[in-house]
């Protein structure tokens, strides 16, 4: 079967250009940034917020990428296509399910999350029952159709966005000493230990944990081809990626370390929590516990939106089961909704049984994956740039090309290789060779089978009938 570069009538055009704006805007919001956040500022110290910008420009720029190919050349399969365009079959194959199962490990973490956030409310519920539940009505929001998925992340991201912005006009003015009773300053940045307290390389080690936590941005190029105008879509999605993670990321973590001493931050609890209750907000604790609940569950329907329009996109391309491909009457594939669904109601149960073990392997393998994937992503663009040119469809170019998209490429393969020097590291990125290697022996077995099946399709036609 052919690749499915253009759209395939078989998927409705029905995400709006308000559902891909908004999934763009807050698809990087999540509990990386409200809680992850902690983490960074221990490590980095003050200086935080510059480690948040350096991430950021990188993550910018491979969308930037990523915006120039799918604007030239929309496909259902974003950049799992463009690898296949740009290496052949094995490549595609390999990135597509590596995404995948990157998502499908996501939405079952994602949903333990949700159930232990639920729990802390409802001790009497177990974890995993809520869990079930959540996944339930995500699959069940799935299955509607693609309007109500992209109706709900609509919601789900516009409570994130305004979540941001109430805690920015908040800090700020406590920073500006605008609120009564300020005590902020800007010398918290140099005081308690200096602006870099653990050094200069504290700033690029920290890139490696932030990276984690701005996934997802990627996902509004894989809805686009299921909206009205695929290509503005995108080019508008990649626009304003750069300025909500400037905003999002950098200028919260700066309102945070200027608002009081970093210090007395904890690494594990919420700085956004922190520092709401250094202010004097009361309640801030649960009204951010529900916020973050909102996060959970807009990652667990975008999630399973990825995974199961990946799997559509390798059944149509003959390397996934091929009824995997069918389609209801409103243009949802039902049975990649179904499978991904499947894997992720196996996690829930595999992080009730084993907790420390197997489900802790399956996070730290799936979580170096989308490095992977921004690498791919990298290489494609810098291979495929020649023949958009030549056919005249490129519309959105990157900028400073071939030299600035090399350089990203640099970054993201010294971010890999510092990896296997950090010790705290080292288990993840062994971990996640682990599964490529797995995905990579699929591949051979799925090749050695397809040639079996094709000599006895062949030696079948050439005996004669008796």
């Amino acid at each position: 079967m052919p690749i499915q570069t253009e759209h395939d009538p078989r998927l409705k055009r029905a995400l709006k250009t308000r559902h891909i704006s908004m999934l763009a805007l807050g698809g990087v919001i999540g509990a990386g940034l409200f809680v992850g956040s902690s983490a960074v500022i221990a490590s980095t110290g003050p200086g935080a917020f510059i480690t948040y910008a350096i991430t950021g420009v990188i993550v910018a720029l491979v969308m930037r990428m990523l915006g120039e190919m799918a604007a030239a050349h929309p496909a259902k399969g974003s950049f799992v296509d463009y690898a296949r365009m740009a290496f052949g079959r094995p490549a595609g194959y390999m990135t597509g399910w590596l995404y995948w199962y990157f998502w499908v490990i996501v939405v079952g973490f994602e949903a333990v999350v949700g159930g232990q956030i639920i729990n802390g409310w409802f001790p009497d519920i177990p974890v995993w029952v809520i869990a079930l539940g959540l996944m339930v009505s995500m699959t069940l929001l799935n299955l509607m159709s693609v309007h109500s998925f992209g109706e709900a992340e609509y919601w789900f991201a516009g409570v994130k966005v305004a979540a941001i912005i109430v805690f920015l006009l908040v800090t700020g003015a406590y920073v500006f000493h605008l609120w009564p009773n300020s005590t902020a300053s800007f010398s918290n940045l140099t005081d308690h230990g200096g602006f870099l307290p653990h050094g200069l390389g504290s700033l690029f080690t920290g890139v490696v944990v932030v990276i984690f936590s701005m996934t997802g941005v990627e996902v509004a190029t894989l809805a686009a081809a299921e909206s009205e105008d695929p290509s503005r879509n995108i080019r508008k999605a990649v626009n304003t990626v750069m300025l909500r993670i400037l905003v999002f990321f950098v200028l919260a973590t700066f309102f945070i370390v200027v608002a009081q001493p970093w210090t007395e931050m904890k690494a594990g609890k919420s700085p956004f929590v922190a520092t709401l209750e250094h202010i004097g907000i009361p309640g801030a604790g649960h009204m951010l516990t529900a916020v973050i609940l909102v996060a959970v569950l807009s990652v667990l329907n975008a999630g399973l939106y990825t995974s199961s329009r990946l799997l559509y996109v390798l059944a149509s391309n003959d390397e996934a089961p091929r009824w995997i491909a069918g389609v209801s009457r409103k243009g949802v594939p039902v049975r990649g909704v179904i499978a991904s669904t499947l894997v992720g109601y196996g996690c829930v149960v595999i992080a009730a049984i084993w907790p420390d073990t197997v489900f802790q392997f399956l996070i730290n393998s799936s979580g170096t994956v989308f490095l992977f994937v921004y690498l791919v992503i990298c290489l494609s663009q810098l291979k495929l740039r020649r023949r958009w040119v030549q056919e005249g469809s490129l519309k959105f170019a990157m900028w400073w090309h071939p030299w600035l998209p090399l350089l990203v490429t640099a970054s993201i393969i010294a971010v890999l290789m510092s990896m296997a020097f950090d010790p705290s590291m080292q288990l993840s990125l062994g971990q996640c060779l682990i599964a490529i290697a797995a995905i990579a022996a699929s591949y051979g077995v799925l090749r050695l089978s397809r040639s079996r099946q094709r000599a006895g399709e062949v030696a079948a036609q050439r005996t004669p009938v008796a």
